[in-house]
């Protein structure tokens, strides 16, 4: 038996690599805090220095002097390396750690969003003693530097050591040929896909979305071999066959590693493939496989809390300025209410200020807001890009109705209506709706039943996969299209 074992180098999985590259991140932000400290006192000493030569007093008994001075580091300049590991949080997904280009825009983008952050602060607290320039400025600097270093590095390693996984698929049908297209697509290159392999004699030979039928799967553990196969990635909705099984479990033995569909999708998307799901899929990914842990929902609940606060501070700030805007812009009322479905289909009311027309829904009731949609307004077009009409649903997550981070809360006619046409549609409702959520950053305005389904995949995907991280990751380029107003 052992004979048969095919020996193959070392590979890391994904959540691996990810786990590497937060270290070394999180290595290169402690050196950086430590290098700037050194930088910023360096400079005060020469300027300190410079200003004793300039008052006449020789160079030996101003440098015994300058030595004699130590400079005060509050204690937030050692938190900087928590805010820029959270800034890169866009960096740890494969298809763009695997990116020298990717990369490095994404470092360049973190330091920018970190410089304007400093300069706000700064311009509004007006204290040059907590908040150094130089030693923030030198922060910036070597995080990205390092950490650019050392991302350079781990593409290097990761393209020569082997660790680009090649592919199989195990089947040429729907499901195989949706991941084709999505590799051709997508730019997806954290890995390669080499072909399909599948026992219907009409598709061998023929080509899908680029990729070539290789063979049936009695030639599986061959094509292994000779084309260094180091996963296999099982695309057959239906029943397989006992031979086809046997024979992935010979190719498992050998140190390929085996996968679901599913899984490369969401690799891929960052979606959950809602077409291509068995008909148990909500029970094993929701109740055998995922127990969100106790203290999440605690802590999701107290962010919830002081965001809510933080919330409708800024909305009673804002209120006079964006109430008078709508006012003159198309007159009463102000605010704007609907009725949603939150969480286990509870029914409640959020509050909005009113981007349309105040007739914008007597031609049929509700429906999706469509891109350059002629009801909205002016006004309301900037509020939305900005997504400041939604400042009066802070009241909401307070209550405990909607969360910071979820999927988008939706129209009841709506639910019924999609749950007719989309699978798992129905599963939004497993969480509590958000302000922001995961298919809110990802995906724009929604016009058919297809669209729609794709922002579920990505709302499913968010809901599977939720962690205070991937929370604080969506509010954060949440922040940044408020910034950038690219709002939708």
């Amino acid at each position: 038996m052992s004979e048969n074992i095919r020996t193959t180098p070392l590979r890391l999985r994904p959540s691996e690599h990810r786990t590497i590259l937060f270290a070394g991140d999180l290595i290169t932000a402690v050196v950086s805090v430590f290098a700037a400290v050194f930088t910023w006192r360096q400079y005060n000493l020469s300027v300190r220095l410079a200003e004793l030569l300039a008052d006449g007093i020789p160079l030996g008994q101003a440098q015994r002097l300058v030595e004699q001075i130590n400079i005060e580091v509050p204690f937030w300049f050692y938190l900087l390396p928590i805010l820029w590991m959270l800034l890169l949080v866009e960096l740890y997904e494969p298809h763009v750690a695997g990116s020298g280009r990717k990369t490095t825009r994404g470092i360049a983008i973190a330091a920018f969003v970190g410089l304007a952050a400093y300069s706000l602060v700064f311009i509004v607290r007006q204290d040059p003693t907590n908040l150094p320039r130089v030693g923030v400025g030198a922060f910036l600097f070597f995080a990205s530097l390092l950490t650019l270093g050392w991302r350079v590095l781990f593409i290097r390693i990761y393209k020569t050591t082997g660790q680009r996984r090649r592919i199989l698929l195990i089947g040429a049908g729907k499901a195989g040929q949706t991941l084709a297209e999505l590799y051709q697509t997508e730019g997806t290159r954290s890995f390669n896909i080499i072909g399909f392999i599948d026992d219907d004699r009409q598709k061998v030979r023929k080509t899908f979305h680029g990729l070539p039928v290789m063979g049936s799967s009695d030639q599986l553990l061959q094509l292994i071999d000779a084309y260094r196969i180091s996963d296999l990635v099982v695309a057959i909705n239906g029943e397989i066959r006992g031979a086809t099984f046997q024979t992935i479990l010979d190719a498992q033995e050998r140190g390929v590693d085996v996968t679901r569909m599913p899984i490369l999708y969401e690799e891929m998307t960052s979606r959950v493939p809602v077409h291509h799901l068995e008909s148990d899929w909500i029970i094993r990914s929701f109740v055998d496989e995922l127990r969100v842990s106790g203290f999440y929902e605690l802590f999701k609940r107290i962010i919830d809390i002081l965001g809510g606060i933080a919330g409708l501070l800024i909305l009673s700030v804002s209120f006079p300025f964006l109430g008078l805007a709508v006012l003159i812009d198309s007159g009463f009322p102000v605010f704007y209410s609907q009725t949603r479905l939150g969480r286990g289909g509870l029914v409640f009311k959020i509050y909005k200020f009113r981007s349309m027309n105040q007739d914008a829904e007597l031609d049929g009731g509700s429906r999706t807001t469509l891109e350059n949609d002629p009801r909205v307004t002016r006004v309301g077009n900037f509020l939305r890009k900005t997504r400041l009409d939604e400042l009066p649903q802070f009241w909401n997550v307070l209550r405990g109705e909607m969360s910071l981070v979820g999927p988008r809360a939706e129209i009841p006619e709506l639910v019924t209506e999609y749950q007719k046409q989309i699978p798992f549609y129905r599963a939004r409702l497993l969480v509590k709706p958000g302000l922001t959520g995961w298919a809110q950053i990802n995906y724009g305005y929604v016009a058919s039943v297809t669209e729609t389904a794709v922002k579920l995949e990505y709302d499913l995907y968010y809901i599977k996969h939720r962690t205070l991280s991937m929370d604080f990751q969506i509010i954060l380029r949440t922040i940044g299209t408020v910034i950038r107003r690219t709002g939708r």
